[in-house]
């Protein structure tokens, strides 16, 4: 789901990428960390938790999403 929000702002699917981008940030825990994964059918997490890699790739994200925004403008 990371990848897919992060690739899609160059792609007409803005609303769409906004939306896997806010439903990924709404499975952080209470503290705001993620893991290394996230199950997909239980929402739990799976491997290392905390895990920088997905903080900086949820970062990215909302950087590019934010930018394509404003390109919309």
């Amino acid at each position: 789901m990371q990848l897919l929000a992060g690739r899609q702002p160059g792609r007409p699917g803005l609303d769409e990428a906004e939306e896997l981008y806010a439903s990924l940030c709404a499975r952080a825990s209470p503290t705001g960390l993620l893991s290394e994964q996230i199950h997909p059918s239980t929402g739990a997490f799976v491997g290392n938790f905390p895990q920088a890699f997905s903080h900086i790739g949820i970062i990215a994200s909302g950087v590019n999403l934010g930018r394509a925004r404003a390109g919309d403008r």
